[in-house]
């Protein structure tokens, strides 16, 4: 059979100009069609929830410090130390004290000594009051029997003018001694309070000298130390910081910032869960015990400190500690929920611009207004929406044209906007 060479370079022509159409194709170099990752609209149970971040602490944090200025002499505690309640953890060094107290002691001594003197005076003075008492009822008996006798006539009236002045001198130092009495009194009563003043010095020295031992205020651990043996602490303004001890670390609390916005979905008692970088993938839970009413103002924002308690009874959990924190509301059962991705889905045209969204009427009903959207002949169709609660994922659906099994657009399909490379750098 004699081979057609025409029919063979036909064949080859077309087969060239097939290549060419395909090569130089109108939409070869555009952007391909968006592709878009689905979601279901799910029926479930949906717990309202603020999410938020928080730091662990003790439920009972205890500082520890110094009352009086000295060198720290000893120390018997240190980080991690399990301490009781009375305990000595510390030393200062007591000798400058110690000489207070002595010296105290001498300077009551010789208050109870002048006490002492000062009553032995007052003594001297109430006998020379008794002394003149008699001296004076003796002028007095004596001025009387000469008024009788020159009454008679058988003395002169000079005799009675002696005998009056007798009298008065008599009076007058009966009144002096009295007066002398009343001074030694105040005296005894003025080294009586010079003794009280000594006995509340030498109570202070004493007080001071003891506070040279540093115990424990309660039973925990330590958990921080602040000073070492030799360093001299000064107590002038505050007292300085020697220890902090957690009381119990087996019920600690987390310390919670809420938004202002979120602060009226939580209320005292509701559940609290919560994660910690140091245990991934383990849950730990608590109980909302307190809701501050101090706000906090950062950067504008304000927020204020919501307290969880917690059970730590492994010891995992430590203070410091950044928590990831969920507090759980409202509990709805059977409810249409959708992805919060697809509430947040906003679809843009091939050129990147955003898309113009068609002016409709929205759902009218109870709950926050709320759009999704769903493929309608391959283009995102928007469907509004009425919201419910949301548990930080996934949000409760009131009203809209969906039901379950409903698909939403959750966003673009990862690859989209590129061009698709033919042979030789050519793309699609």
């Amino acid at each position: 059979m004699r081979f057609n060479y025409r029919w063979a370079a036909a064949a080859a022509l077309l087969m060239l100009a097939g290549a060419a159409l395909w090569y130089w194709r109108p939409w070869a170099g555009g952007e391909a069609a968006p592709q878009y990752r689905l979601g279901k609209v799910e029926r479930g149970t949906l717990a309202a929830a603020v999410a938020s971040t928080g730091t662990l602490n003790a439920s009972i944090t205890v500082q520890v410090g110094s009352q009086v200025s000295g060198q720290i002499q000893a120390l018997m505690a240190d980080f991690n130390s399990e301490v009781k309640a009375g305990q000595v953890i510390a030393r200062l060094d007591p000798a400058s004290f110690e000489s207070r107290v002595a010296q105290a002691e001498a300077d009551l001594l010789v208050a109870q000594g002048s006490v002492e003197v000062a009553r032995g005076n007052l003594a001297a003075r109430q006998a020379e009051a008794k002394r003149a008492e008699v001296a004076l009822a003796d002028a007095r008996r004596n001025m009387e029997r000469k008024q009788a006798l020159v009454a008679q006539g058988f003395i002169s009236a000079a005799e009675l003018d002696t005998a009056q002045a007798a009298h008065d001198s008599a009076r007058e130092a009966l009144a002096t001694a009295r007066a002398n009495v009343g001074v030694q009194a105040a005296q005894l009563k003025s080294s009586q309070a010079q003794v009280a003043q000594r006995q509340a010095a030498l109570r202070q020295a004493q007080v001071d000298l003891s506070h040279t031992v540093i115990r424990s205020p309660v039973s925990g651990v330590v958990i921080s130390r602040n000073v070492d043996v030799g360093q001299t602490v000064a107590a002038s303004l505050q007292a300085p910081v020697l220890f902090t001890i957690a009381q119990d670390l087996r019920s600690m609390e987390v310390g919670i910032a809420v938004d202002e916005a979120d602060v009226g979905q939580v209320a005292p008692g509701q559940q609290v869960r919560f994660t910690v970088d140091a245990y991934p993938g383990e849950r730990f839970a608590g109980q909302v015990s307190q809701i501050r009413k101090a706000p906090q103002t950062t950067n504008n924002v304000v927020t204020y400190s919501v307290m969880a308690t917690v059970a730590n009874p492994d010891l995992k959990l430590l203070p410091g500690m950044t928590a990831n924190v969920r507090i759980l509301g409202d509990e709805h059962r059977d409810v249409l929920k959708v992805a919060n991705e697809a509430l947040r889905f906003r679809p843009v045209q091939a050129d990147g611009s955003p898309l113009r969204l068609e002016v409709r009427g929205r759902e009218t009903g109870p709950g926050l207004p709320g759009r999704v959207w769903r493929l309608k002949n391959g283009q995102p169709e928007q469907v509004p929406l009425r919201l419910g609660i949301s548990d930080g994922s996934d949000t409760e659906i009131l009203g809209g044209d969906v039901g379950e099994g409903s698909e939403v657009i959750l966003g673009l399909a990862e690859g989209n906007g590129k061009r698709t490379q033919r042979p030789f750098g050519r793309p699609f």
